[in-house]
């Protein structure tokens, strides 16, 4: 398999680190959906990342659904989600608040990047105000453990939280005033020491923030 796509997007990154929890292997291909746009269009015409080529060379999109996809393809022992539906209930609403907070992060972002003439206070306001909500409901899950969120092993809950927090750290970092978030910042300096965080590292400009 083949994963497209820049290690700098979160979306993409997730993807990479449960490859690597699940011992699933696969080829990475760093390209940039605006920098490398003729060769990713190659690839898959919608120039979306993260794209994955499967071994049979359909390919699939969505960081969401690829995860889902390594799921089903992944050994009968490996796993990244609980078996247990409360533990799934607490997973998956924890990977939504991890991938709203990714998405406001990318809005804040762009939002900074219009001509001043065409930003909207009250949108900007707006996707602030989500951006930190989404943390501030993550937090007291941090705060109540010292290991992982979900199960005493990492789940895709925590990938998704982790990578999550270290782009917004880069992002936005001064939207979330970040040290009011503790357990979050503990959980990240925990799943970047591990064996699959380490084997995806933050892209080189980055530094990893906690």
């Amino acid at each position: 398999m083949q994963l497209i796509g820049m290690l700098d997007s979160p979306y993409v990154r997730r993807v990479a680190i449960a490859l690597h929890a699940l011992n699933i292997p696969f080829d990475h291909s760093p390209l940039s959906v605006f920098r490398n746009m003729p060769e990713f269009s190659q690839i898959n015409p919608l120039i979306k990342a993260p794209t994955l080529v499967c071994d049979d060379g359909e390919v699939l999109m969505d960081s969401s659904l690829i995860l889902s996809y390594i799921e089903r393809i992944a050994s009968p022992d490996k796993t990244l989600m609980p078996a247990d539906i409360k533990r799934y209930q607490r997973a998956i609403r924890l990977i939504g608040l991890g991938i709203n907070a990714c998405d406001k992060t990318v809005q804040v972002e762009y939002e900074r990047k219009r001509p001043e003439e065409k930003q909207y206070q009250p949108w900007r306001d707006r996707i602030q105000a989500q951006l930190i909500a989404a943390y501030d409901q993550i937090e007291p899950y941090a705060a109540e453990t010292s290991n992982w969120l979900v199960l005493e092993t990492m789940t895709q809950a925590d990938i998704t939280v982790c990578v999550a927090w270290q782009f917004t750290r880069l992002i936005a970092d001064d939207v979330i005033e970040s040290n009011r978030y503790p357990g979050i910042a503990a959980l990240s300096k925990r799943a970047e020491a591990s064996a699959a965080f380490k084997a995806v590292p933050i892209e080189s400009e980055w530094q990893p923030k906690f």
